[in-house]
């Protein structure tokens, strides 16, 4: 992990947040090749969840929200954790993450544990009182079924169907930490797939969308063996849930949550019925009866997954006798797609290479590179993701060709200018 961290700094993937001012803990800020990884991950989730199917839909809900909100959902009574101190250091700890009686940090005694509600509270308007809180919210699910008749009566959807929204949430952590994984502000990709109230329906789907889910991760790039199932014992069962299990992910400090796949049943919408006095329920035209829907819903932290692609491929092999490090990302997610290299600081070669880089620039993100030698440059194109480089030499001046060399064989091929862009559209693989 460490190595990873020093790397995402080093190339612009991820700072500590407020870093001049000595950090602010666990916030992190996404630097210009991670803000690209990010928005990556997010439209290659986007493409698979909604684009590519007519049974979902997208929303983009407010992040503050009606305050009874999360009475409703169950937030404000049952979304703590057991926080215990030291005694001695006076350092907080979540009790559940620990696994001795004392102190991790000097050893000394704790204190008992007591529940702790992770949201965090802010107000509206001039005055600071109870009658003006609201919470910053630890889930955008919410949005989805507080905005579930709006959807109904606009949309003419029909059983089964899906709404699917990415925005950010907030947690106050007790302990947060290895890296991007658990952080106070993150970015969720949700999406609550609605079913009829029928058991045997809810199993098709659920069973469904935990196999999709999993499938995703393979597709760009997670090697199955760092993939594992876990379905939640009955007493970690949060306070929604039917049933939930994890796609969790071997990271260096062990396997933990990718992914989780939730049945929700009609918890929310009975919930939000309940506190609104609004009829949260559905019409089924076939059967000419109204109820509310079930609810299956796969969520997954964007920062956590893109903290588990980087880790999937980070990578250190050595090429013509030197070291390398490499991110092998599948190219659907670099940052970056090509890196285009004049050979020379002359005979026109940099003016040539503005151009191919300016043509490529319109459809792809590339970088521009003339600084060192031309195996100096591969190798920081290599730690940096990207999968393709485009080297400008003699050869161009004469016949149009560039050489296109691959990150992960490092072979080259001679590629007509006419044709590049073409054929880096086919490498990178956008249309499966």
């Amino acid at each position: 992990m460490e190595k990873l961290v020093n790397l995402c700094k080093r190339r612009g993937f991820v700072f500590p947040g407020s870093d001049i001012y000595g950090g602010l803990g666990s916030t992190f800020d996404y630097g210009p090749l991670g803000i690209e990884l990010k928005r990556n991950v997010r439209e290659a989730w986007w493409s698979e969840v909604v684009r590519r199917r007519f049974d979902v839909l997208g929303l983009d809900s407010a992040i503050l929200m009606h305050p009874r909100t999360w009475a409703a959902s169950g937030h404000l009574e049952n979304f703590t954790d057991p926080l215990v101190d030291c005694r001695s250091c006076k350092q907080r700890f979540r009790s559940s993450d620990l696994s001795t009686q004392n102190c991790p940090a000097c050893g000394g005694q704790l204190t008992e544990p007591r529940q702790f509600n992770l949201m965090f509270k802010t107000f509206i308007g001039p005055v600071e009182d109870s009658a003006s809180t609201v919470y910053l919210r630890p889930e955008t699910a919410q949005g989805i079924f507080v905005n579930f008749a709006n959807i109904v009566d606009t949309q003419r959807v029909k059983l089964p169907f899906g709404v699917a929204q990415t925005g950010k949430s907030f947690r106050n952590e007790i302990t947060p930490g290895n890296f991007i994984f658990r952080t106070r502000e993150f970015e969720q990709m949700e999406m609550e797939f609605f079913v009829r109230p029928d058991e045997t329906e809810e199993q098709r789907w659920f069973d469904y969308w935990v196999e999709e889910r999993l499938n995703w991760f393979v597709k760009f790039g997670i090697r199955r063996e760092n993939l594992r199932l876990r379905p939640h014992d009955l007493e970690e069962l949060s306070h929604y849930s039917r049933g939930t299990t994890d796609i969790e992910y071997r990271y260096p400090f062990g396997w933990g949550e990718l992914e989780g796949i939730a049945r929700r049943g009609s918890y929310d919408l009975d919930r939000h019925s309940e506190m609104s006095g609004r009829d949260l329920s559905y019409y089924d035209e076939e059967s000419k009866s109204r109820f509310r829907p079930w609810v299956v819903e796969p969520a997954l932290g964007l920062d956590r997954a893109m903290l588990a692609f980087m880790l999937d491929a980070f990578d250190e092999d050595i090429v013509e006798g030197e070291e390398r490090v490499v991110l092998r990302l599948d190219p659907r997610l670099a940052p970056i797609k090509a890196g285009v290299f004049p050979l020379l600081r002359k005979s026109g070669q940099p003016e040539k290479a503005w151009q191919v880089a300016e043509m490529l620039r319109k459809s792809f993100m590339v970088s521009y590179d003339q600084a060192g030698s031309i195996g100096r440059r591969y190798r920081r194109q290599d730690e940096a993701g990207t999968p393709f480089g485009v080297t400008i030499d003699h050869q161009t001046m004469e016949d149009d060709t560039v050489t296109l060399r691959d990150r992960d064989s490092t072979t080259q091929v001679r590629v007509a200018v006419a044709d590049l862009a073409d054929e880096l559209t086919r490498r990178i693989g956008w249309s499966t």
